[in-house]
């Protein structure tokens, strides 16, 4: 069978992007029976693609990973020239790993569409910047419910989600989880220090870290809050947080203007770092290093920082309305995201207790290393062979 993959989403540094590159790159490496054709639109050398793949590129005016983003929409010129040239392959069926890409004109072959979460149904004042950006992504979706044969989606507690908020039958969604790169692990590196020291953070102080996008459902501003709370508690003045994340090139909708402003407001700014994006091999550093992850989303359908941090043997203090408690057991401690003292109190257990935090890192690890891409491939795999025998139907 030979299999046509949407990987304009490739060169995304969000989420979408590294659920992309990671799984169908392990899909890639384990399959031996089925074929592979990539759509692209435009290529980066940072994240090149597998060897052994058939590259179908394609003219756009914009970019996907722009022009998909939250205050944009893509030209129907564009979505044309996309489903035209998935048409002219003559591949079997279509996979399209983020319905953020997805789209929704004919292609002539079966589809398969992944829905990471429920968030833009949710919290969608949280999620779009304009009535126009939402109506737009919302139709892209109905379309794409529609039109898949079977729907993919990345966790147990996002397919209950879709199940309850979006009326999919159970019967067409599938799971296929996502894992930490064998990049996070434990290690001890003299780099520590020195990135400490370029991050403008003193070597002995204590580290929350964040990685991720700032839209305002990642609720930020709460953390903010608990981080001036615990400020003010006896024993934590050292307290640092770091939020690592693209604030000034994310096609996403972003708060930071406003999380930067509440920084000031509030005389965070000996306590507040805002690193933009991290490579990987800073990254990990930077988990070995602090004490804890954070992630107080509003919601979250999987959650991969955390399980990225955990693989490096970090606690994990995170939203509950994520797969992370189930995930991720005694490894983390689940709190409310809209719960702020309950937040200030689970933090401040975490930095003073060092037993505690090496029994959730021992779990922590533990946990992490029941997931891999490898998995998840073989997820995805099944799916792909569900379809096979109807590969021959539009």
């Amino acid at each position: 069978m030979r299999i046509g993959v949407d990987a304009t989403s490739w060169g995304n540094r969000r989420g979408y992007g590294r659920y992309t590159r990671a799984l169908l790159t392990a899909v890639v490496e384990l399959d031996r029976a089925n074929e592979y054709t990539f759509f692209v639109d435009r290529e980066a050398a940072e994240f090149p693609l597998p060897a052994g793949v058939e590259v179908c590129r394609i003219s756009t005016r914009v970019a996907t990973t722009e022009a998909a983003g939250a205050n944009s929409h893509r030209s129907l010129s564009d979505l044309w020239a996309v489903a035209a040239a998935m048409r002219r392959a003559k591949v079997d069926l279509i996979y399209f790993p983020t319905d953020y890409t997805y789209v929704p004109l004919y292609v002539g072959v079966p589809r398969l569409v992944t829905i990471h979460d429920t968030i833009f149904a949710q919290f969608s004042n949280l999620v779009f910047p304009s009535l126009r950006s939402k109506i737009f992504y919302q139709a892209k979706i109905r379309s794409g419910i529609r039109q898949a044969r079977l729907l993919i989606t990345v966790s147990e507690f996002s397919r209950r989600q879709l199940v309850k908020r979006l009326r999919i039958p159970p019967s067409r969604l599938r799971v296929v989880s996502e894992a930490a790169d064998p990049t996070f692990r434990p290690m001890q590196s003299p780099r520590g220090d020195e990135l400490m020291r370029q991050l403008g953070v003193p070597s002995g102080a204590r580290c929350l870290v964040y990685v991720g996008g700032f839209s305002p459902h990642k609720n930020l501003s709460m953390l903010l809050g608990v981080l001036g709370d615990l400020l003010r508690r006896d024993g934590l003045a050292d307290v640092k947080l770091l939020l690592v994340g693209d604030y000034a090139g994310d096609s996403f909708h972003s708060c930071y203007r406003e999380l930067a402003e509440q920084v000031q407001r509030d005389m965070l700014q000996e306590h507040v770092v805002f690193t933009g994006r991290m490579e990987d091999e800073d990254l990990v550093v930077l988990l070995n290093r602090c004490q804890a992850l954070v992630l107080p989303s509003l919601a979250e359908g999987f959650g991969l920082p955390a399980v990225e941090a955990a693989a490096c043997g970090r606690p994990v203090l995170a939203t509950t309305e994520s797969p992370l408690p189930q995930l991720l057991g005694e490894g983390m401690l689940a709190v409310d995201p809209c719960d702020r003292v309950g937040w200030s109190n689970a933090i401040e257990r975490v930095l003073s207790d060092g037993a505690l935090r090496r029994r959730m890192s021992r779990a922590a690890l533990a946990a992490a290393s029941r997931l891999s891409w490898t998995k998840s491939a073989r997820q995805l795999l099944s799916v792909f062979d569900e379809v096979e025998p109807h590969a021959a139907a539009a």
